[in-house]
This record gives structure tokens, sequence and C-alpha cells, in this order.
């Protein structure tokens, strides 16, 4: 990225902002509840090259959405904070090789905060940013999209994509049962880990996977990882093309996760980090919410027809936690983003004033149930008798 600073190029930079034109100084959008404003409509052959925003709240209530080249879908679809890696509605401040924020308001909900995307992304002939409110308040936006014109888009140039996926809660077979006890390392291998693995990104065509941010709501007093990360390119085959080694190795840490948000890797939400204010319940340190990311930018996932990333929530995805996660792709033509869980069913689980969890069915979208089979049924007869089925 340096050495391109010294090399001259053909193109114009620009930039589409919410200042206010008639001169003063309310430099704001407000976008009414329930409707969607186009951001910023580029002509190509461009590439958007920064995004900033700053807002009140609703990162959870808003989806940030962009559409390449007239195409009947959107390639990125995603709420407005889970794409810039702040999970769970929260606000922190970290910074990355692709995302930064800032905020006054460390790990409260609803709180101010600066957005910050260096991901480029191209595009041969348009490129549509749009915000949508989903929301039943105003929504206040400040906003940059920044952007460089380009001399041609060639076919080796790719689209950049990202969509989000939850499960509220993920239908793990044995939740009692707590991650590091023999009663959880039963066997997950071949088809049952295809089926059954939370699931990061699967989508078709040629491109390369370049990273995601996993949240997780932490309903148990445990630690929720040892899941294997596992990624199949170009169709199903065992083992996979790529088999981790659990949940913080994936995201390159080690004997846990640590408050740490580097380049590459990271925590940019951590459950241990401390609360400056009474909004949360001060139980285990910032309430059971977490969020990581990694960024595979020197060794992207390379596909030719397909490629599905997923993780096993503890390991043989015996736990029932609240999964969330925003994968990051380029693509050799635009492809459609999942679509988005309904505004309710991708808010955060709160607390109680006690600090209990609260379960609002309403507000659940839960992930297919873990078949069962005999291993599993006999390793929770085994924690029942040792603990009363008690976790």
């Amino acid at each position: 990225m340096l050495s391109e600073l010294t090399h001259l190029k053909t193109g114009k930079t620009g930039r589409f902002s919410s200042w206010d034109t008639s001169g003063r100084n309310h430099d704001l959008w407000i976008i009414p509840p329930g409707e969607t404003r186009i951001l910023a409509d580029i002509k190509g052959p461009a590439q958007i090259t920064h995004i900033w925003m700053t807002q009140l709240n609703h990162y959870r209530e808003c989806l940030l959405k962009i559409t390449y080249d007239d195409a009947p879908f959107p390639s990125v679809l995603v709420p407005l904070g889970d794409f810039f890696c702040m999970g769970h509605g929260l606000v922190n401040s970290f910074q990355s090789a692709l995302f930064s924020t800032t905020t006054f308001f460390p790990y409260q909900f609803n709180k101010p905060t600066a957005l910050n995307s260096y991901a480029i992304m191209p595009f041969a002939k348009r490129a549509i940013v749009e915000l949508v409110n989903e929301s039943n308040e105003p929504h206040r936006q400040y906003f940059y999209v920044d952007y460089e014109t380009l001399p041609e888009f060639n076919q080796e140039t790719a689209y950049f994509h990202a969509e989000f996926r939850r499960t509220n809660p993920f239908g793990g077979w044995g939740p009692e049962i707590r991650v590091n006890n023999e009663e959880a390392n039963v066997i997950n291998i071949g088809e049952e880990a295809w089926h059954n693995n939370y699931v990061i990104l699967e989508t078709q065509g040629r491109g390369h996977y370049i990273g995601c941010n996993l949240s997780v709501t932490n309903f148990n007093d445990t630690w929720w990882g040892e899941g294997d990360d596992m990624i199949w390119v170009d169709g199903y085959k065992w083992p996979p093309d790529l088999h981790g080694t659990g949940s913080e190795d994936y995201f390159g840490q080690a004997w846990g996760m640590q408050p740490n948000a580097f380049l590459h890797n990271g925590s940019s939400i951590y459950e241990g980090g401390t609360i400056p204010s009474p909004e949360i319940e001060l139980w285990r340190g910032n309430g059971g919410y977490h969020t990581s990311y990694l960024f595979h930018l020197e060794n992207p996932v390379r596909f030719n027809q397909s490629v599905k990333v997923t993780i096993e929530h503890g390991h043989a995805n015996h736990l029932a936690n609240e999964m969330s996660s925003t994968a990051y792709w380029y693509a050799a033509q635009p492809a459609p983003a999942v679509a988005v869980p309904p505004v309710l069913q991708r808010l955060p689980v709160r607390r109680d004033n006690q600090g209990q969890w609260i379960k609002d069915p309403d507000r659940e979208c839960p992930g297919k149930p873990v078949p069962i089979n005999d291993e599993m049924r006999a390793m929770k007869a085994k924690w029942a008798k040792k603990y009363g089925g008690g976790a």
C-alpha cells in the first residue's frame, strides 16, 4: 500500500457525504423509521476506498446495503454496527487493518461512536450505498463515502461482499456440559460437521474469502470456545481443505481470548472488558458479550466454485449460546448476500435488573437443533449422573 504512494495514477478522487448544502452546520441526514436513503450513487469504473459514519444508536436496527452494477440484489447487507465489527449493538474503540471505531462510551448500548471502513470495493458500472432504517424512530446519520475512479475494470478485478448471519440460540446438543470436560469430547467428523457447524459463509462462484467477525452472547459462566474452524473449498470432502484446532486459535489467539485488537486479529468487544457505567450488569466483565475478528489478507481462502466457512460452537457443537457473524469476501461477479433476520430477531439479548438473561421468543431466531447420536446421549447421561444435570 505505501509503495503505491510513489506512483502517479490516472483517476479522480470523490466523496459523497452528509454535509449541509445550505452552508450551515446541520451536517447530518435524518432517515424516518422504515425508510431507506441512498448515501452514495457512484458511476464506475471506480472503487470505494473509505467509509466513515457516526450516529447515536440503531446499530442492529439499521442495515448497510451496497449494490453493484444494477444487480437485482445487494452484495453487502449487514447491520450497521456488525459491518464495522461492533457486535451486539454495543460500541467500543478498536483498530484493525480494515476497520476502526472510536467512542467515549465503551461497552455500552446505543451510544455515539465513529465507524471507519478501509476495505477497497471496486466495481465496473455503478455502486449504490444505502442505509435502511428498520427502527421505529428517526435515525440521525453523519457519513462520508470516499471513492476514486479507475481507468478500467478488468476481468481479474473482484467485487467486495459482506453478509450477516445469526442463530439465537444455537441448537447445541448439550449446553449443560461445560467446555473442556470429557463429556463434551465426542466425535464430530464428516457430514455431521458439514451439516451441524455454525455457518459463517456459504457462497457460490469464484473468489476469495478474507475473514469475518464472530459475536457470541455467552449464556453460561464458562468458556464458550473450543470450536474448530472448518472451511470447505469447491464442495464437500473429508477432511475439509482447512481444519483448525479451536475458536481462539482461528482468531489468532490461544488459551482463550485476550483483550487485544491487532491489525489482522483480535477482539473488538472483549467479554472480560471493564464497563465504566452501570448500564450493563457487571457480571463476568461486560456481561457475557464478545466479538472477535480475523482477516485473511495475506492468506485469503481462494475458491473457484464455492466456499463454506464454518466453526463448531463448543467442541462438536454442544453449546447453545447466541451466535452472530459477518463474513467478508471478494468475488468475480456480484453475488447476493443472504437475507438478514427481521429487526426483532437480530436485536441483542439483554439482561434484567437481577442480571438474568431475558428469554424473549419474539427476538429469537433459533438454529436448527444438532441431532443427538448415541455417543452424545451417553455423554449427557454421564454428565447428569456426575452433576445432577446442572451446568
